[in-house]
């Protein structure tokens, strides 16, 4: 067994190729369908199109869309010419989006109408005033976003000013001719990055984490390779193609393997089952909350899920109960989990569907092909002996090229012998089987968004009548954990949990605002005067009454 030297564009033309007439994507929730040709011919033609607009090998196209066909089209027409997919998380607001699209030097901007209450196209023309401009659609001149020089609309209104619509990008008289595009497929390396992704820490914003085609494709191969996906397999991806949960574990993991995509909009326990039940899919991945969702649905026992077999359940901890009854009740018998992290590609441990089930609802599995883990003392770097906690690292083809335009950054998780420090805390057995059993980073993990405590700290920090503020992650038996803000007023400032909400919402995506809001005269400290936000989140638990929450959180 060898890694796969070949790039995206090369695994859906050899899909193309060998299964030219199965089904590649198909919307239940729409009126898209095409097969491994099709869809190859078509992303084809929108590489052209991009390649029309001057888009070339290195240049970066965002996308902020829901799971629609031209996310997929914009994924793989990027990948044949060598520009680098960024994906923008669809919950973004204002001041969200205003720092990754100056952080990433997007040159083009792909967007729907919006999702929800956040109306995209309000978003970016605030943003980017100079789409009101005559002649904008031909080439922007924005003064806060120097490399953006196209925003292309993929929705379903009337086209909004400044903007080129999606469809026109493949229209034969927009096209270059197809020797310039088989010029940019041969100018290619499996090396090369190919993606990027947008993640968190404690130390400040998002980072983009730059992927190569070698990271994904094998990463997705690996995956599916454990679920046993073959061309048979119909996959409904319910979990956004913005993470890499939608993106490896489900996109790539079925196109390595000639299986049918079946996407979903956006996850709707409704819209998901019968998804599953009208087109008799086989796997399905999620994180707990989505799988609790459909159980516990009062349609469910409308629905059929008797072909269905496998997928995968991660995100955050697992619960023991929630996996036996979608094992029991959803008929996923081989379904898996996979640990890692975006930075992994994300994929460094996995089990199999031939793995019992006890080491299935209890482990994170062993390490995938070409990856090498080891547990480490946080302090010392020592490695650790079997079932004993320690940071988990890992080293293999699956690492991150580093954070784009932040080498101190990449330096500071990968290090001078390439290995990747988690911040994770994992045990191995003798068997080489992994169990997580906490994090050294404050990172928060809400039904499988992870949420830094650092983002949400600085914009809480421009409210006039805040002095301090920390936050952190308290136990939800719904999403695993939720958000609270532990905040200082100034003094003589009149302030309440419900204006502290408020004042986020607008700014902020929902998800990160904050369940809970305590007020606190100051901080537990350690005597050198570092801020012990486990003492809050300790103090949180007994004041809120979560003990069950953090008993479920444990199991």
């Amino acid at each position: 067994m060898e890694l796969i030297r070949k790039t995206l564009g090369n695994i859906l033309e050899e899909a193309a190729a060998k299964f030219p007439n199965h089904t590649a994507v198909k919307y239940t929730d729409g009126n898209y369908e095409r097969t491994y040709r099709c869809f190859d011919e078509e992303c084809d033609r929108l590489a052209r199109g991009f390649l029309a607009l001057g888009v070339k090998k290195g240049d970066h196209i965002a996308v902020w869309a829901t799971n629609t066909p031209e996310w997929l089209l914009t994924l793989f027409a990027a990948a044949k010419i060598g520009a680098v997919l960024v994906t923008v998380n669809t919950n973004y607001k204002l001041l969200e989006l205003d720092y990754q699209l100056k952080q990433c030097d997007a040159k083009v901007l792909v967007l729907i109408d919006g999702f929800k209450d956040n109306n995209y196209v309000d978003t970016i023309t605030a943003l980017v005033p100079e789409l009101n401009r005559r002649g904008a659609e031909n080439g922007l001149k924005s003064d806060r976003f120097p490399f953006l020089k196209y925003v292309v609309y993929a929705g379903k209104k009337a086209l909004p000013n400044g903007m080129i619509s999606f469809p026109s990008l493949t229209d034969e008289k927009n096209l270059v001719p197809k020797e310039i595009l088989d010029a940019a497929k041969a100018s290619l390396d499996p090396d090369d990055v190919i993606n990027m992704q947008y993640t968190s820490g404690t130390t400040g914003f998002p980072k983009g984490v730059m992927l190569t085609h070698l990271n994904l494709v094998n990463n997705g191969k690996s995956i599916g390779d454990c679920m046993k996906l073959t061309e048979k397999d119909k996959f409904c991806i319910c979990v956004p193609f913005f993470h890499c949960f939608g993106l490896v574990l489900s996109i790539f993991a079925c196109v390595t393997h000639g299986s049918a995509m079946i996407p979903v909009e956006y996850y709707r326990p409704t819209s998901v089952m019968h998804a599953i039940s009208s087109e008799k899919c086989t796997a399905v991945n999620g994180v707990p909350t989505m799988f609790i969702a459909m159980l516990e649905h009062a349609d469910f026992g409308k629905y059929d899920f008797s072909h269905l077999r496998t997928g995968i359940m991660a995100g955050s901890p697992c619960p023991v109960k929630t996996m036996r009854d979608v094992v029991e009740k959803m008929n996923m018998k081989e379904i898996t989990i996979v640990f890692g992290q975006t930075e992994s590609s994300p994929g460094c441990t996995q089990t199999t569907v031939d793995d019992p089930l006890e080491r299935r609802v209890s482990t994170v599995g062993r390490t995938l092909p070409f990856v090498e883990a080891k547990i480490v003392d946080p302090e010392t770097g020592a490695v650790l002996p079997p079932n004993t906690a320690g940071e988990f690292c890992a080293r293999g083809y699956n690492i991150m090229k580093g954070y784009y335009k932040l080498p101190e950054a990449t330096a500071a998780v990968i290090d001078s012998d390439g290995f990747l420090h988690t911040g994770d805390l994992a045990s191995c057995d003798e068997n080489g089987y992994y169990k997580i059993v906490g994090r050294i980073k404050d990172m928060i993990i809400r039904g499988g968004e992870n949420i830094y405590p650092k983002e949400i700290e600085e914009y809480i920090h421009t409210h006039p009548a805040v002095r301090d503020v920390q936050v952190v992650g308290v136990p939800s038996a719904q999403y695993g954990e939720e958000v609270m803000a532990v905040v200082v007023k100034k003094d003589g400032c009149a302030l309440s949990e419900d204006e502290i909400k408020e004042y986020l919402k607008e700014r902020i995506s929902r998800h990160k605002v904050p369940k809970y809001v305590r007020f606190v005269e100051s901080f537990p400290t350690t005597a050198s005067g570092k801020i012990q936000k486990y003492k809050l989140r300790e103090e949180a638990v007994q004041i809120l009454a979560l003990q069950a929450a953090a008993n479920i959180e444990t199991a």
